[in-house]
């Protein structure tokens, strides 16, 4: 099975090669992704943290440069990855132009980026419309999802799942800073509904 998969993977030509192996790559993160959303795990529970003396602090889920841009995720990077590996795939027959070939797969690759984040508000608005109440999260866990900068310098977000619905909710600490990933603990929610927490 493997040497057939081989023998088929090295009779391409390269440009065919590189859009199957972003396909199959990141179709098999982007499912073991949704896996985990389903079951109530996020993908930010594995963090790789660098810190960067030049850049501050990047990580891994939201390649935060302190822009606070959460468009520019590695969930991003895996659903830009599948629609343009695909996309390559699909168009191969129709377009025979590689340049052209390439600019298309982008594109479509720019549109899953834009759709997962369009679904992604959508489903963030429909959590806050329901009947929730932020007081209730004080004293849980909760899963940092974007960077919190130390020492009250700064907002970043966490996710947390109350009734059976996750909510992404700003966030600050009076520590050092949190990076993606972290489970932290909630310590109060403040009149504006920012929630202080610290790490644990």
């Amino acid at each position: 099975m493997i040497e057939q998969f081989s023998t088929w993977f090295t009779s391409l030509d390269g440009l065919m090669q590189v859009f199957w192996a972003c396909a199959l790559v990141a179709s098999v993160i982007f499912i073991i992704q949704m896996i985990l959303t389903v079951l109530g795990m996020d993908s930010a529970d594995v963090d790789v943290d660098f810190d960067v003396s030049d850049f501050g602090s990047v990580d891994s889920d939201t390649m935060d440069l302190g822009g606070g841009l959460s468009l520019f995720s590695i969930r991003n990077l895996i659903n830009f990855l599948v629609g343009f590996g695909w996309g390559g795939i699909c168009f191969r027959d129709s377009i025979s132009n590689n340049f052209l070939l390439t600019v298309v797969a982008v594109i479509v690759g720019i549109v899953f980026v834009l759709l997962f984040f369009w679904v992604k508000k959508q489903a963030y608005k429909l959590q806050s419309n329901g009947a929730f109440d932020v007081k209730k999260c004080e004293g849980k866990m909760a899963n940092v999802y974007l960077r919190i900068p130390g020492h009250d310098e700064g907002k970043g977000k966490i996710q947390i799942s109350v009734g059976g619905s996750i909510h992404e909710i700003d966030a600050f600490t009076l520590g050092d800073p949190i990076p993606s990933g972290k489970r932290v603990k909630i310590l109060k929610v403040t009149d504006n509904g920012t929630l202080e927490v610290e790490a644990v």
